[in-house]
């Protein structure tokens, strides 16, 4: 990566990192406390935070379609300004309507500055040369549980979750506000631009279908897993620390496997990364159901490279195929069917393990070798529009 990319880089890396920690990473620890304060079910909560994501996979083409005319500082900076309004929102409910209306806006802050709103400021940016910068900063936000994760628990034991969610707040208008502005840089000639620009008719065509079956069914995959992968494990014998310590490994795996893109996989076409990465939680799915529970580390390890794989390939697939023009509002169409099987992914897996336990693996490899199968339909040349 260049000199002239790298500030970029850092910059973005830790406002996603940041934006990650103090959005979509918050349930998996707040929804206790929360509901207990509250005096409700933990599925209020998540259903909230389903209603969220719905939420910013609706507002994804306008998201992206802002950030094609104006570039990403604007928008990157206001998100930063709306997650901080939904936080403080969030702290003080005291009851479900406001609560639910804190993750609206929370849902709309992470339409603005979660992945896809960075892939498509950095695509606005560097155009064809946008691969190096949109892995970079995905190896920086690959720790974002990691260190979300730990912030929020020392929140909990210190200052109780109302402060916890102010703090993260602060936070987003300390850090991450001046990062965005300032870091990014304004895009020369974008109003004058704009103000003749006309809104793109991108066709609904094969290509974009594919795509967008995808990265839905991958992301319902890692939706899934994200909450059930211990559940899953115990449900085939391993005990509960092995199944957290087998959990653990996956975030070292997505970064490793993102140095690798970085590195050896750079050198080919993201389509055969992405069909790679398809392979990864079906072979590992395989191995554990060979070896049962004291294989489950080598689930963990070939599931998570496979996902760090694909969160790049997010937003370089699409640049590949289509090229850098209307980036932002192509990556919007084609990544709202995942955001809303990443919503619904968790209460219909939740199901599913009810009733087949184990055996739901069968069904995630299954929606594995689909995205793969549709990703062999695709032509690796760019298209002209």
């Amino acid at each position: 990566m260049s000199g002239r990319q790298l500030p970029i880089i850092l910059a973005l890396g830790t406002t996603q990192t940041l934006a990650w920690a103090s959005s979509y990473y918050l349930p998996a620890l707040l929804a206790d406390p929360m509901a207990h304060d509250l005096g409700i079910s933990t599925n209020w909560i998540f259903g909230a935070f389903s209603a969220s994501l719905v939420i910013s996979a609706m507002l994804g083409p306008r998201i992206g379609r802002q950030i094609d005319l104006f570039g990403g500082r604007q928008v990157l900076s206001v998100s930063n300004l709306t997650i901080a309004a939904g936080l403080v929102l969030l702290g003080l409910s005291q009851s479900v309507p406001v609560m639910a209306f804190a993750w609206l806006v929370l849902g709309i802050g992470m339409a603005m500055g979660l992945y896809d709103a960075a892939f498509a400021a950095l695509g606005r940016i560097y155009g064809t040369e946008a691969r190096r910068p949109i892995t970079g900063i995905t190896l920086m936000a690959g720790f974002a549980s990691t260190v979300g994760w730990p912030l929020t628990a020392w929140g909990l034991a210190h200052i109780g979750w109302r402060d916890t969610c102010f703090a993260w707040a602060a936070a987003n208008i300390l850090i991450g506000l001046p990062l965005n502005f300032f870091m990014l840089p304004a895009i020369k000639g974008a109003k004058q631009a704009a103000s003749t620009a006309e809104k793109p008719h991108l066709p609904l065509d094969r290509t974009i279908i594919l795509l967008a079956f995808v990265f839905a069914a991958v992301w319902t995959v890692t939706g899934a897993m994200a909450v059930h992968f211990p559940r899953i494990l115990e449900t085939m014998g391993a005990t509960h620390v092995e199944a957290i310590a087998a959990g653990a490994l996956i975030g070292p795996a997505q970064v490793v496997a993102r140095l690798l893109e970085a590195g050896f996989l750079s050198r080919f076409n993201p389509l055969w990364s992405t069909r790679l990465a398809c392979l990864t939680h079906p072979i590992g799915a395989a191995v554990v159901a060979i070896f049962g529970a004291p294989a489950a580390s080598a689930f963990a390890l070939f599931h998570g490279s496979g996902n760090g794989i694909l969160t790049i390939a997010r937003g370089t697939l699409p640049l590949s195929i289509f090229g850098p023009k209307d980036f932002g509002y192509r990556l919007g169409i084609i990544g709202a069917p995942a955001r809303m099987a990443q919503a619904v992914a968790p209460l219909a897996f939740g199901l599913l393990i009810d009733v087949m336990g184990a055996k739901v693996l069968m069904v995630s490899s299954a929606l594995s070798l689909s995205a793969l199968a549709a990703l062999f339909l695709i032509r690796a040349a760019p298209r002209p529009d």
